[in-house]
């Protein structure tokens, strides 16, 4: 099956343009030898959807990651909401440790997003709404009655108001997914990051994350997904980066990208995806 034989879906309609919530400019980055991003540059606008494709050891998780404060760029600027960071200034001592002034810049960035993990990464000791509230209470000091209560909507929103005080290993895969992204919507973030959300899922739970990522699409939240997930790429999507040696060898919209790639490497990778067999 080629991109072009796929099911003709209506995308919704993209987000406005203007100021971008998310600006990555020249970010690059190394690990030893191996440079896993190259002058990597894009913006994301508010309420903007932006889905990052590519093979393993592409880069993309490494610039989620970047973009989340996970992993500190070698270079380049990174502009999320009020708050930016010009890596390539920054002066860590022989153990990495930043000045006092450059860590608040870090951390303030940090703040500005929140973060959707491949594995859940729950605290298997306490409960689904204690999972959701740690990060307002503890991290963003507020007050408790009011985050409970705040994690209960949210709770509500993906579909787990009767898994409220259940703990993880009560809750099928699907339903901790669920409850990560609740509790990454519960900081007020002015962007989402998804690391390949649905990957380590079994097939039956897909559905169910997916349809809770299509309704904060609808609802405006800005997103940026890595994902092998070609349909919901093609369905949510405003904007779609294709990377691959730490580069964005093609970026556009999904219609462009996903079914007209012009470029061989993409062209691949899409074979691949769409017709292993």
């Amino acid at each position: 099956m080629s991109p072009s034989d796929a099911p003709v879906t209506t995308p919704r309609v993209p987000a406005a343009s203007g100021t971008p919530v998310v600006s990555a400019r020249n970010v690059r980055k190394s690990f030893g030898d191996k440079e896993v991003l190259r002058d990597i540059s894009f913006d994301v606008p508010e309420g903007g959807v932006t889905v990052v494709l590519g093979p393993s050891g592409s880069g993309k998780t490494t610039l989620l990651r970047a973009l989340g404060g996970l992993e500190r760029p070698d270079a380049g600027t990174i502009t999320i909401g009020d708050a930016s960071v010009d890596f390539a200034q920054l002066t860590p001592n022989r153990h990495g440790r930043l000045p006092r002034a450059q860590r608040e810049q870090e951390d303030a960035l940090a703040a500005q997003s929140g973060f959707v993990f491949q594995g859940h990464n729950l605290f298997a000791h306490k409960t689904t709404l204690d999972n959701i509230t740690e990060g307002p209470i503890v991290v963003q000091g507020e007050d408790p009655q009011s985050a409970r209560e705040r994690a209960k909507a949210l709770l509500e929103q993906v579909g787990l108001s009767e898994h409220a005080d259940k703990y993880p290993f009560q809750l099928s895969g699907g339903q901790q997914q669920r409850v990560g992204i609740a509790r990454a919507l519960a900081l007020r973030p002015s962007v989402v990051l998804f690391d390949e959300p649905t990957s380590a899922l079994d097939p039956e739970t897909v559905g169910e994350v997916l349809t809770v990522m299509r309704d904060l699409a609808e609802q405006r939240w800005t997103m940026v997904v890595v994902t092998h997930e070609i349909r919901f790429a093609r369905e949510v999507a405003d904007d779609v980066l294709f990377i691959d040696g730490g580069v964005v060898v093609e970026r556009g919209a999904p219609e462009q990208v996903i079914l007209e790639p012009q470029e061989p490497r993409t062209q691949a990778f899409l074979k691949r995806i769409l017709d292993p067999l």
